[in-house]
C-alpha cells in the first residue's frame, strides 16, 4: 500500500513518495480551512460598511458552519461510494470558485449566500481526509500523520484569517476572497498531481447500504460519546475566535483590521504543538489528554477577561491549543471505534462538530447584546467545563484501553 510499511518486518523501510503523500494531506487540511472562518476579522469591517448588528455580521461565519454540519453526513456517504481522492479534489477547486464568486457580491446577504455554498463543499474535503488517513496508515502512524493534517487545518485557519485583515487594510474586502480563491485553485492542482488514490479503500456497493452503515454509528456508544466533545470544542473555538474581534477593535485595544488578522498568528502554536502531541496520542489515554487539554483551553478563554494585550493573546493562545489537541484525538479515536464506513463516521462526527460551532457563532452573540464579552465568555467556559465533566466521567469509562509505550513499540515490529 501506498502508505503502509513494506516488507512486511519492521517500520523502518517505507513505500516510495511516503513523505509527499503525507505533505499532500497537510496541503488538503491547508485548503479546507483556508476560507472557512477568512470572514473573522473582517466582521468589524462588514459591521460598519453594511451598517448591520454584530449578529448579522456574524452570520458569514455562522451560515458556513451550518452548512458544513449539514453536508457532512452526505459527504461521507458519497465517499464510501466514490472514493476519497474522487471527492476531495474536485471540492478543493469548486472551494476556490466560489472565493471568486464571493467577490462579486454586493451587499451583505449575497456574501451568506456564498459563504453557504462554502460550506456545503467544506467537508468533502476535510472529513473525507480522516478517512483517507485512517485507511492508507498503520494504527501506530496515525497519530502523527492526523497531527500533520491537524497541522495543515492551522496553517490555512490562520493564513485565511491574516490574508483578510492585511488585503482589507490595503484594498477592498472584495480582494480578500479573490487571492483567497486564486490560492486555492493553485493547491487543489497540486494536490491532485501528489495525493495518490487511496489503496486500502473499500467501496461500499450503493447508497442504501451507506445510509445503513451511518445509522449503525447511533448504536456504537463511543463515538457518541466523541460527537458530544466534538460540539463543545468548536462551539469554544468559533464563539472565542468569532467575538473576540469586536472585543479588540473597541477600546482600550481600538485594533485594526491587520492586527486583528495577525492575533490569528496565534494559530501558528497550534502548529508546533499537533506534530508533538500527535505522537503522545499513541502513549497516552485520550480521555486524560483531552482532560488537560480542555483544562488549559478554559484557563485561556477566562484570561481574556483581563484589558491586557498580551493577556488576552496568551489567553487565545492557550485555548486554541488546547482545542488543536482535542481535534487530534477526537479524530483519531474515531478510526479506533469503528472497522468500516469510517468516512461516513466522520461525516457524522463532523456534523456533531459543526453544529457545535454554529451555535458558538450564534449564542455568544445573543449574549454580547445583554453583557458583551464577558458574558461571551461565561457561555464559552460553561460549554468547556461540561465537556470536562463529560470525558473524565463518560469517555473516561467507554474508551479502549491503549496499549502502553512497549506494546506500542511491539506493534509496530509486527
Amino acid at each position: 500500500m501506498g502508505s503502509r510499511t513494506v516488507g512486511g518486518m519492521g517500520g523502518t523501510s517505507t513505500a516510495p513518495g511516503k513523505g509527499r503523500q503525507v505533505f499532500a494531506v497537510g496541503l488538503v487540511g491547508f485548503c479546507a480551512f483556508l476560507s472557512l472562518y477568512s470572514t473573522q476579522p473582517l466582521l468589524p469591517l462588514f459591521h460598519q460598511v453594511f451598517n448591520a448588528s454584530k449578529l448579522a455580521v456574524s452570520l458569514t461565519v455562522s451560515s458556513a458552519t451550518l452548512a458544513v454540519a449539514l453536508a457532512a453526513p452526505f459527504v461521507g456517504m458519497i465517499a464510501d461510494m466514490r472514493g476519497r481522492k474522487k471527492v476531495i479534489i474536485p471540492a478543493i477547486y469548486l472551494l476556490g470558485f466560489s472565493s471568486l464568486l464571493i467577490a462579486t457580491s454586493t451587499g451583505l446577504s449575497a456574501i451568506i449566500c456564498w459563504r453557504f455554498m462554502q460550506g456545503l463543499l467544506t467537508p468533502a474535503v476535510f472529513a473525507v481526509a480522516v478517512a483517507y488517513i485512517n485507511e492508507e496508515w498503520e494504527p501506530c502512524e496515525t497519530g502523527f500523520v492526523t497531527s500533520v493534517y491537524v497541522a495543515g487545518t492551522v496553517i490555512g485557519g490562520f493564513s485565511g484569517r491574516f490574508l483578510s485583515g492585511l488585503v482589507s487594510e490595503y484594498w477592498s474586502w472584495p480582494w480578500v476572497f479573490v487571492s483567497q480563491g486564486l490560492l486555492n485553485l493553485v493547491l487543489a492542482a497540486t494536490v491532485s498531481i501528489w495525493l495518490p488514490p487511496a489503496k486500502s479503500f473499500q467501496r461500499v456497493a450503493n447508497c442504501g447500504a451507506s445510509v445503513r452503515n451511518m445509522l449503525g454509528h447511533f448504536r456504537n456508544k463511543t463515538l457518541l460519546a466523541i460527537y458530544a466533545i466534538g460540539f463543545t470544542i468548536l462551539f469554544s473555538l468559533v464563539g472565542t475566535f468569532t467575538y473576540i474581534t469586536f472585543y479588540l477593535a473597541e477600546p482600550p485595544f481600538t485594533l485594526g483590521p491587520t492586527l486583528l488578522g495577525s492575533i490569528f498568528a496565534v494559530y501558528l502554536v497550534g502548529a508546533v504543538i499537533t506534530p508533538l502531541a500527535g505522537r503522545w496520542s499513541n502513549r497516552l489515554p485520550g480521555w486524560q489528554i483531552l482532560s488537560l487539554s480542555l483544562f488549559i483551553s478554559m484557563a485561556g478563554v477566562l484570561l481574556t477577561l483581563f484589558h491586557t494585550l498580551w493577556l488576552v493573546i496568551l489567553g487565545i493562545t492557550l485555548c486554541c491549543s488546547g482545542v488543536f489537541v482535542c481535534q487530534i484525538i477526537t479524530n483519531r479515536s474515531i478510526g479506533a471505534a469503528v472497522e468500516s464506513s469510517r468516512a461516513s463516521a466522520v461525516g457524522l462526527y463532523v456534523t456533531f462538530y459543526y453544529c457545535g460551532g454554529f451555535a458558538g457563532s450564534v449564542v455568544p452573540g445573543l449574549l454580547w447584546e445583554r453583557g458583551g464579552w464577558p458574558y461571551c465568555v461565561a457561555s464559552i467556559a460553561l460549554v468547556q467545563l461540561a465537556a470536562l465533566m463529560f470525558t473524565l466521567t463518560v469517555l473516561k469509562r467507554l474508551e479502549p484501553r491503549q496499549g502502553s509505550p512497549v506494546e506500542d513499540a511491539l506493534e509496530v515490529m509486527h
